[in-house]
């Protein structure tokens, strides 16, 4: 499991936090997205062998959001 952040600054409101985190449930090898809107961010801890970040940022892209890798923890 890698814990990965991401920006995402065109959240605006708690509902756009919900949408961002609900890739949770449509992307294997996911186990827990924390998005916020104030920060512009997402942490998103997953299995590596199950999900790229291609896939995240692909599926954040589908809820009408920009994902941008930001920094690894």
């Amino acid at each position: 499991m890698v814990k990965k952040i991401f920006r995402v600054d065109d959240m605006h409101c708690p509902n756009c936090t919900m949408r961002v985190e609900s890739i949770e449930d449509d992307l294997p090898g996911i186990k827990q997205v924390s998005a916020s809107y104030q920060k512009g961010q997402m942490l998103v801890e997953y299995d590596e062998t199950q999900v790229s970040e291609a896939q995240i940022v692909a599926a954040v892209k589908a809820r009408g959001y920009q994902a941008v890798m930001a920094v690894s923890s």
